[in-house]
């Protein structure tokens, strides 16, 4: 249990780190209205994932406002839904804490005083505050550039490619991650089977949610069964979008990768959607920064069931949610050794500034331009 001044503490990094510390440096300049000059400029450009600087000031100011006014709205929902059961002070720490975690895609609760590390699962039962923080967490997640782009074109025709794509890619993957936990824990005693069915939608779907990097739990995740787990690790990896609160490899980048495979598959040379061509540039950063976070989950698992008392299934739901910055765990940290533990660190930083280093660094980077080639030569592939 922190005390007030840490919990005080805690929020104002999530906050920090859930909206950038360029956002964060962002304010205090627009409050002292300072002048913008052309290098705070690109590194807000950078920070919000947008690839030009016209009009990166504007989009600035309108992440601010629309991310301050969201968590406002929800830190007023819970407290409503706090305020007769555990008075207005309570209501209005629970409130605000959760909205901002929840918004920021943390997944850190306070509820020590009432369910002692059990995250959400004293409220597994109330829609109202399950209902709340996913909005939020999905709202946090779509990125800053989509919200931008739906609230200002009205049409649908009118918006980018990248925004459709965001947009497909969130719903198809919540629906799915709810459909796969509901028909692998619909029976399981100890998560979802000895609930109303109502209930067990309500919590498939939370489910599916809080792995995109959000990291609440209304489910035991120990007690997951090791299908689920399995699809658990997946959608912890994937993570958000580009330029929003998650974290994770980002879902256009794995759609990327999709579009790719089934292209290639289908015989095509090259990639499109929605009557647009993806650059083949764009293919292989996806292609780079999936293997390389892919390659790092499963070198993360092998080294943790070498050095601690875990099987490989958990070992690898612990790395994935360390690299997707999600903050869930199948409840084996406690049998981590000092080496998986110094890991998990490192991936989480990784997590949250390693992939996004990579797309600003040499994903981004002017091309070095081969002065020589080499005479191709003949593989045997499949």
């Amino acid at each position: 249990l922190f005390s007030g001044f840490g919990q005080t503490v805690i929020l104002c990094l999530i906050e920090v780190g859930g909206l950038g510390f360029m956002s964060a440096a962002c304010l205090v300049i627009f409050l002292f209205r300072r002048k913008i000059g052309l290098k705070q400029r690109m590194v807000m450009a950078q920070a919000l994932s947008v690839n030009e600087m016209e009009g990166v000031v504007r989009l600035q100011k309108w992440v601010l406002l629309g991310s301050l006014t969201i968590q406002f709205t929800g830190a007023a929902v819970l407290f409503l839904r706090f305020l007769p059961s555990y008075g207005w002070q309570t209501a209005l720490k629970w409130g605000v804490f959760h909205a901002v975690s929840a918004f920021c895609n943390a997944g850190f609760d306070i509820l020590g005083s009432v369910a002692p590390g059990q995250s959400m699962i004293y409220f597994n039962q109330d829609p109202f505050v399950l209902i709340t923080l996913m909005a939020l967490v999905v709202v946090g997640g779509l990125g800053f550039f989509v919200w931008e782009e739906v609230a200002t074109c009205r049409s649908i025709k009118r918006w980018s490619v990248y925004t459709k794509l965001v947009l497909i890619s969130t719903l198809v993957l919540i629906l799915s991650g709810a459909a796969l936990t509901l028909l692998l824990e619909w029976n399981n005693p100890k998560t979802l089977g000895n609930m109303p069915v109502g209930q067990k939608i309500l919590n498939g779907f939370f489910q599916s949610v809080t792995l995109r990097t959000a990291g609440f739990a209304s489910l035991d995740q120990a007690q997951l069964t090791e299908g689920a787990k399995a699809v658990s690790v997946v959608f912890m990896l994937i993570g958000g979008s580009s330029g929003s609160t998650a974290g994770g490899l980002k879902t256009v980048t794995v759609l990327v990768l999709l579009l790719f495979v089934i292209s290639r598959a289908r015989g095509h040379s090259r990639v499109s959607v929605f009557r647009r061509n993806i650059p083949g540039e764009k293919v292989m950063d996806a292609m780079t920064i999936v293997s390389i976070v892919v390659g790092l989950c499963l070198v993360g698992a092998v080294v943790i069931c070498v050095t601690s008392p875990v099987g490989f299934t958990d070992a690898l739901y612990e790395a994935a949610s360390a690299l997707g910055t999600v903050g869930l765990t199948a409840g084996v940290t406690p049998r981590l050794s000092l080496v998986a533990k110094c890991m998990m660190i490192l991936f989480m930083y990784f997590g949250r500034v390693g992939v996004l280093t990579l797309s600003l660094g040499f994903l981004l980077a002017d091309k070095t331009e081969e002065r020589y080639r080499f005479a191709d030569t003949n593989l045997l592939i499949g």
